[in-house]
């Protein structure tokens, strides 16, 4: 390994730690969901291992309690993971043109909206093997947070397990507050989203929810595409 290689690995662990201990706090509280689909600390751990999406995650284990079926399990992850792919799309052009490709495959395994954060503030080219640092500790933060969450969902008596899901919500919380403070359109998406999730629960609870989460989330965001398109 080269020199640069070395620095670019070290501040990429650098810069990753903070993202690790935070992936640890929310995996946790992922893993006492995943202790109710019935999810063994192992399978949890290597769920999240293969799987570094928080909401994707959690998307999958709504569908797995309902007990729906493959093909809107894997639809529902698809939706819900799919601004990975806008991200990977960004990475790729901050590469160097020579960079081979098993690297670029690399990165794309653990393409997060924290580390592509950290990852495109990098000015100039991008060196894989700061990502490959930073993977280093968002992976196990991720993998084994969720696996003890779901040892203490073993442990914990009921009340405390239903609290520590609670958790959960507030990190989707996180995620849509402030993109929806910068941008109005986005705001009413999230409002709608509420709204209309809501109503067809009450006039299409025959409907599953993971089926009613993937027809409005093309619905509002289809609807938002087309009032207010992204020209670049």
């Amino acid at each position: 390994m080269t020199q640069e290689n070395r620095q670019a690995l070290s501040e990429g662990f650098r810069d990753g730690i903070p993202i690790g201990l935070g992936y640890f706090v929310v995996s946790f509280t992922l893993g006492i969901v995943a202790r109710q689909v019935g999810m063994t600390p192992f399978e949890g751990f290597l769920m999240s291992l293969l799987n570094n999406a928080s909401a994707g995650e959690y998307a999958a284990l709504a569908v797995m309690i309902t007990d729906a079926p493959y093909m809107e399990l894997a639809i529902l992850t698809l939706i819900a993971n799919a601004r990975y792919v806008l991200m990977s799309a960004v990475l790729s052009q901050k590469f160097s043109p020579d960079t081979p490709f098993y690297h670029r495959i690399f990165v794309g395994f653990d393409v997060t909206d924290e580390i592509f954060g950290i990852a495109v503030a990098r000015a100039g080219k991008l060196n894989p093997f700061y990502n490959y640092g930073a993977m280093l500790t968002a992976l196990p933060g991720w993998s084994i947070g969720t696996a003890l969450g779901i040892i203490a969902g073993n442990i914990l008596p009921p009340s405390v397990v239903s609290a520590l899901s609670v958790a959960l919500y507030g990190m989707f919380l996180a995620i849509i507050i402030p993109p929806s403070r910068k941008d109005k359109v986005v705001g009413v998406a999230v409002i709608a989203s509420f709204a209309l999730s809501f109503i067809s629960s009450i006039f299409f609870s025959e409907i599953s929810e993971g089926t009613r989460t993937i027809f409005l989330t093309i619905l509002i965001a289809g609807v938002a595409a087309i009032i207010r398109p992204i020209k670049d």
